[in-house]
């Protein structure tokens, strides 16, 4: 069962296409590998999804509700971190979190909760200022999770931390489906990250999807159309190459 489905989902920007008749099928309690070079349509998709921007054409279903209509219910059901987490500097990491808590209605104990899956309990009376690019990231996570909802949309989450921050982030995503019984759509524009913590990918090239499905069969599909196959990366950035050679001879 697909808890996320889009139909021919579009946003165009003038004469640009953004997302162009995007077909995205997420499976419920996994994590979903949204895969594609920077502005390749990832982050635009999400916001769609968020109601942060509007469709300029298609139709999208979350947890059986459709958008626009359901669109309140929607967002309910929705934990997500989105770009670089923004956060009051002048107060705690607990405080912080405090504040989605009271406007989310969760009862008090949420907020040890959310610091304690993260990994942050011991720095929460610190000043969210003092701390690091990596420990934002994880309050930003929490902030994400504080309501324990089915959906979690995560973009780019392991952008600008240091190998230590990038694993811990991953292994935590991994565990996410099985902890809270939820579904993770996650993405990044590396393979090597996706391909560590991903049951399903979805790779999107100037806002087309070029491929679904899970990570044995890209490399199944890649091997059958000649590309190389040992390292999934060099798979990822020879479809992408095909893809744009293409454009080009298109154009």
């Amino acid at each position: 069962m697909n808890i996320i489905e889009t139909k021919n989902l579009t946003k165009t920007y003038g004469g640009f296409a953004a997302v162009s008749g995007l077909n995205l099928h997420v499976p419920k309690g996994t994590v979903y590998g949204f895969l594609g070079p920077n502005g390749a349509g990832k982050s635009t998709t999400m916001k769609m999804f968020l109601g942060l921007t509007k469709p300029s054409g298609g139709s999208f279903v979350i947890d059986g509700k459709h958008f626009p209509g359901d669109r309140a219910q929607i967002l309910k059901e929705i934990g997500s971190f989105i770009e670089a987490p923004a956060f009051y500097g002048n107060l705690t990491g607990e405080e912080n979190l405090d504040i989605v808590r009271k406007i989310l209605g969760l009862p008090k104990a949420s907020v040890s909760e959310a610091l304690e899956i993260v990994g942050l309990t011991q720095h929460r009376k610190r000043l969210a200022r003092k701390y690091s690019l990596g420990m934002k990231q994880r309050l930003g996570l929490a902030s994400a999770l504080i309501g324990k909802p089915p959906i979690l949309i995560l973009d780019e989450p392991t952008n600008g931390l240091d190998p230590v921050g990038i694993h811990e982030i991953r292994t935590l995503i991994r565990s996410l489906p099985q902890q809270f019984v939820c579904t993770v759509l996650v993405s990044s524009h590396l393979l090597s990250e996706i391909e560590l913590m991903a049951d399903n990918i979805g790779i999107l090239n100037h806002g087309r999807l070029l491929f679904e499905g899970t990570l044995d069969t890209l490399k199944r599909n890649a091997a059958a159309q000649g590309y190389p196959t040992d390292n999934l990366e060099d798979t990822f950035l020879a479809l992408i190459d095909a893809d744009n050679q293409q454009r080009g001879g298109a154009r």
